[in-house]
C-alpha cells in the first residue's frame, strides 16, 4: 500500500502513526507482543475487524519491519505472526495506550454512573413533586 507521508520533512508523530495509525495495528501488535499467533487466533482477538482488514494491517506492519510472518508448509497452511525485535520497540507506547484507555474507560463509566445518578434523581423528584400537587 503506498503511503502519502513525506519521509524528509513530515513530522515525527506522522511518521509513527504511519506505521501504528490506525483502528486495527495498535491492537494487532499487542496482541503478538504477548508472543506467536495464528491468523485465526488474530482475528477472533479483533472480532470486529473483517479478515480482508487484519490481512491489510498485517501486510502494512511486515512491510514496515514490526511484526514477521511465518508460513509452515503443511496442509492446510498454517501461517503464524510475532513482533520482530525492532518491533518490540514500541512496547512502551503500546503498554501507555493500554493504561490511558483503560484510565479514559474508567473516566467515562464514572461520568455515565454520575450522569445516571442525575437523571434518576430528576426523576424521582417530577414524580414526587406532582404526587404531593396532584
Amino acid at each position: 500500500m503506498v503511503r502519502k507521508y513525506n519521509w524528509r520533512t513530515g513530522c515525527d508523530v506522522e511518521a509513527t502513526l504511519s506505521v501504528i495509525g490506525g483502528r486495527w495495528k495498535p491492537i494487532l501488535v499487542c496482541r503478538l507482543l504477548s508472543g506467536r499467533k495464528r491468523f485465526g487466533e488474530l482475528c477472533r482477538l479483533a472480532p470486529n475487524a473483517t479478515e480482508r482488514m487484519i490481512t491489510l494491517q498485517l501486510r502494512e506492519l511486515e512491510a514496515d519491519g514490526i511484526i514477521s510472518r511465518h508460513v509452515h508448509a503443511e496442509v492446510p497452511p498454517r501461517v503464524e505472526y510475532e513482533v520482530t525485535e525492532y518491533g518490540r520497540s514500541l512496547q512502551p507506547i503500546i503498554e501507555t495506550m493500554q493504561i490511558w484507555g483503560s484510565e479514559f474507560k474508567a473516566r467515562k463509566t464514572a461520568e455515565e454512573a454520575v450522569k445516571l445518578a442525575t437523571s434518576k434523581a430528576e426523576t424521582d423528584f417530577r414524580y414526587n413533586q406532582k404526587a404531593a400537587t396532584g
